[in-house]
């Protein structure tokens, strides 16, 4: 391990505590500067985080910031690892730590050592787990009467007529008292009416998701051997179901894993590690396209279940029930071979060679649907409402992905120490290839929805597929002093070469250095040497460069854009194939640079009760792809997006740990807190246009509104404000509407030229960059007794949300929503709802525009606090087990993501406010409980 760059270690106690779906929930908070994050997939049972080291690390058209994840030395995906089976978890920060593995460590690297055999007696271990989940935030619906009135105020307040009759409001509220027990009424084709003209009370997203879904976890390992040969053979099985009560919603994960370490001679060692993953997810094809962006839109007027008893067409139940199923089905293989030469003394020759192979294979099946009219008949419905298919219609799809990736390392080091100088020399060549292969094909009109599979479809039958490969390779070398562990000196050199980029870009040499200095070692520092164990001050700087710059493999090739039968005239009675000119391509386009500066300082005092680390750091990025350059329309093509822009990155880090022991009591603590920042330094925007993505100078992630003054609450005062203060949008401006400000004094709210010199009456109000990202961790033990609690947050972030989980009444009464928030909007005097002068939201409008625009005043403040998991466990006293041949058991309750504080409003979870279809509208994150045993034998 790295002694004098910036690196934080995760032991496995850390890992194995908490029963988790994957790693990266094990490690969200753990370490200060790894961030993580939640995609817009929410809390699907197969989605990944994102995750980041010290912050965003380049904006490059296609780039990307990813650390390096490498497991037992071979690159992967953390998440396919069993929690269980990790040792220990390494975290490379700067540029020194993470030189020495290459181009693709160029934000960063993730070690993730797993266990291995110990030699003596044959060690048996079993830990297992039941889980109950439930939804941690979901929005809910106003009741069906309130929700009618609040559409009728926002199509008056938008002048419009009202959304529901005076006779279905009658019903409405006869239904909730008890008068009556039908929950719709047929209209003149004998449907169901819906919507405006059914009288239910369904909160949706109550029926969509069910409460405390049970799940169970299962993981078996064997290990021992001798002082020649060591193993260690583990398996698990994880059957996770998720929150959708209708349709299937499962995933289930098997790993299978083997670790050999044999001593051939005295001067040889072989290591073999064999793995295994495989992952079965289904859900409702459905679930897949406009579902969790319809939840809102989803009236509580609209019943579940008509009055005979069927699934209600337009509500999307039927397509999740019957529509179709997707199932998705990955496997991860790798196998790993290494040996390990020492012909002589402090000199040893390593050479390893790895394989991976990844599959991932899709069925996607959309089957016909129907819906039944007030006589109990069929009828066929549209899949997905005539967007894509017409009633009756169905479709099969199947996909095959393989992935194979090889990687070969050969190294060499010697190191000698001469009195009290250690030297330490290493020398190597690394080499990788990815190769991919895809396949998919599909057809429409299925003949039995009970065989859905291809070979069953009639109609419009395609196939498709493609190949691909890219290498890197590098050779690398390293240089390594220590004077009595007071004085240290690291020099790494890499010079990497990737397929990437053509010609004389291909290649590119990348060096480090780093030092460090422990003063608790000077002789002048005295009598505190007793106190402190370890106080080093050290320092880095390094250079890397970064291959993962755009998505296409080999960017620097044309390739002529080809279709089949898509030919816009029919030519002897057919659509001809059709092939384009290629693009034009860049010959310069190169290596992103990434550079980094680091100091820190390390402390160890009070015999290693209290420990801690800060770094700080500034990383440079150089040479991002950015817009290609504006050149005369002439050139009849769309020039190419080459290498012209930089931004730098800064921040802090912090560790404290304390751990004690009083009688028999032993406890701890441990805090991390890190923050980081960027700024684009450089960027081809000479105009400064707020319409382009980014310009020189910008904060990464900064937000732009206008002021809010407030809402008015009188027609004079609305009048006085417009005199001075007058959008340049939006007419008849009323008591309850919001009232800008005007911050250029010219009379007018506008945005000026839309630029950073001149953006009229916006300003930054904001930026949404997650800063002082941290966690707590408190536990204690006794006599058995241990429990452990742990917190994770963000100091301060804000968040502009926008569509109908925020404003409820949004673009027009289709796009809008009913939550109970949105009740409270400003109602006048003499308002027959009431009267709310101090109401949260502006009026309700389905003109809601000119109130929605993004400014001060609905800014969110999106910073929280949450208590990831909270556990109290028991360890049997070992003269009860003994007998039993068991050397340890363990008894444990466990629950994670019990308590959030946070100041958004209420509808949203601070870790999901985006979402792919609109902020909130994603699957939510779980709240669980679990109860889990742990068995040593």
């Amino acid at each position: 391990v790295n002694l004098t760059g910036s690196v934080s270690m995760v032991d496995a106690e850390v890992l194995e505590s908490r029963p988790v779906q994957n790693v990266s929930q094990a490690l969200q908070g753990v370490v200060p500067g790894l961030n993580f994050s939640v995609n817009s997939g929410g809390g699907t049972l197969d989605n990944e985080m994102n995750f980041n080291i010290r912050g965003a690390g380049t904006i490059g058209d296609g780039s990307g910031s990813k650390p390096l994840v490498l497991i037992d030395g071979i690159e992967g995906n953390m998440n396919t690892v069993n929690p269980n089976d990790i040792e220990s978890v390494s975290v490379l920060k700067d540029a020194a730590a993470s030189s020495i593995y290459g181009s693709r460590a160029s934000f960063g690297v993730i070690l993730i050592k797993t266990k291995g055999g110990k030699a003596g007696k044959t060690n048996v271990s079993y830990s297992g787990n039941v889980r109950f989940t439930d939804a941690l935030q979901i929005p809910e619906m106003m009741d069906s009467y309130q929700f009618a009135q609040y559409f009728n105020a926002a199509a008056a307040n938008a002048g419009q007529s009202p959304v529901f009759s005076a006779d279905v409001m009658q019903r409405i509220q006869d239904y909730q008292a008890g008068k009556i027990t039908t929950v719709s009424t047929p209209n003149s084709q004998n449907k169901w009416e819906m919507y405006s003209g059914a009288n239910a009370n369904t909160d949706w997203f109550a029926e969509v998701y069910r409460n405390w879904a049970p799940s169970h976890e299962h993981n078996l390992s064997v290990s021992g051997g001798t002082e020649k040969l060591t193993y260690r053979v583990s398996g698990s099985f994880l059957d996770q179901n998720g929150l959708i009560r209708h349709g299937s919603d499962n995933f289930q994960r098997y790993t299978l894993d083997a670790k050999i370490t044999a001593q051939l001679a005295k001067w040889v060692t072989l290591n073999y590690t064999s793995k295994w993953t495989r992952e079965d997810y289904d859900r409702p094809t459905y679930m897949t396209g406009l579902f969790f962006h319809n939840i809102a839109r989803r009236w509580p007027t609209c019943p579940v279940y008509d009055d005979n008893g069927h699934l209600t067409e337009g509500m999307e139940l039927t397509q999740m029930e019957e529509g179709g199923v997707q199932t998705q089905q990955k496997n991860y293989y790798t196998q790993q071979m290494g040996l390990r030469f020492e012909p002589i003394k402090d000199w040893t020759i390593n050479i390893d060679g790895n394989m991976r192979t990844h599959t991932n294979n899709q069925h996607w099946a959309v089957l016909p649907v129907y819906a039944y009219d007030a006589n109990n008949q069929p009828y066929a419905i549209s899949w997905d409402g005539g967007a894509s298919y017409s009633p009756g219609a169905s479709r099969i799809s199947e996909s095959r992905y393989t992935e194979d990736y090889f990687t070969t390392n050969i190294y060499t080091d010697y190191q000698k120490t001469i009195n009290d100088h250690f030297f330490k020399v290493m020398v190597g060549f690394n080499a990788e290839l990815t190769r991919t292969d895809n396949l998919y094909g599909q057809g429409d009109k299925i003949i039995s929805p009970e065989v859905p599979t291809i070979n069953q479809t009639t109609s419009e039958q395609k196939v498709g597929g493609g190949k691909a490969e890219n290498s890197v390779a590098g050779f690398f070398g390293r240089i390594n002093y220590n004077y009595k562990d007071r004085y240290m000196v690291e020099l790494n050199g890499r010079y990497d070469g990737s397929s990437r980029f053509i010609g004389d870009q291909r290649w590119g040499f990348f060096p480090s250095v780093s030092a460090g200095w422990n003063i608790a070692r000077e002789e002048f520092f005295g009598s505190l040497s007793d106190i402190f164990s370890t106080l080093k001050v050290r320092g880095s700087w390094g250079q890397l460069g970064n291959t993962d710059t755009n998505d296409a493999w080999y960017p620097f090739y044309q390739t002529m854009p080809v279709g089949t039968a898509n030919g816009a005239w029919l030519v002897n009675g057919v659509k001809p194939n059709l092939a384009g000119l290629p693009s034009i391509v860049s010959s310069l386009k190169t290596w992103e640079t990434v550079e980094t500066w680091d100091v820190g300082l390390d402390w160890s005092l009070l015999n290693n009760r209290l420990t801690g680390s800060f770094d700080y750091f500034t990383r440079y990025t150089y040479d991002m792809i950015g817009p290609a350059p504006e050149l005369p329309s002439v050139l009849g093509a769309t020039p190419p997006k080459i290498n012209n822009s930089d931004m730098k990155s800064y921040g802090f880090e912090l560790e404290l740990s304390w751990r004690d022991r009083i009688g028999d009591v032993s406890y701890g603590a441990k805090f991390v807190l890190s923050d980081a920042r960027q700024k684009i330094t450089r960027y081809p925007n000479e105009s400064r246009s707020l319409d382009i993505a980014h310009y020189s100078g910008k904060m990464l992630n900064e937000i732009w509104g206008y002021t809010t003054v407030g809402i008015a609450q009188t027609q004079e005062q609305m009048d006085a404000h417009l005199a001075n203060n007058k959008p340049s949008w939006g007419s008849s401006w009323s008591p309850g509407d919001v009232m800008y400000k005007d911050l250029n004094g010219d009379g007018v709210v506008n945005t000026g030229a839309n630029t950073v010199d001149n953006p009229g009456d916006r300003s930054i109000i904001g930026n949404s960059t997650p800063r002082y990202n941290f966690g707590l961790t408190l536990d204690a033990a006794w006599k058995g007794f241990d429990f452990s609690v742990f917190f994770q947050g963000i100091g301060k972030r804000d968040y502009w949300l926008d569509g109908p989980y925020f404003w409820g009444a949004n673009g027009g009464m289709w796009q809008s929503a009913g939550f109970k928030e949105h009740w409270d909007f400003w109602r006048g005097e003499n308002d027959p709802l009431g009267a709310n002068l101090n109401a949260y939201y502006p009026r309700a409008s389905f003109d809601g525009g000119k109130n929605q625009q993004r400014q001060s005043g609905y800014l969110q403040n999106a910073a929280y606090i949450r208590m990831k998991n909270i556990q109290l466990g028991y360890t049997l006293p070992q003269q009860w087990i003994s007998k039993a041949g068991m050397s340890s058991v363990r008894l444990y309750i466990s629950g994670d993501n019990l308590l959030t504080i946070s100041d958004i409003t209420g509808v949203f979870d601070p870790e999901t406010l985006g979402g792919a279809w609109g902020d909130g509208k994603l699957y939510p994150l779980c709240k669980t409980i679990s109860v889990g045993l742990n068995v040593n034998f």
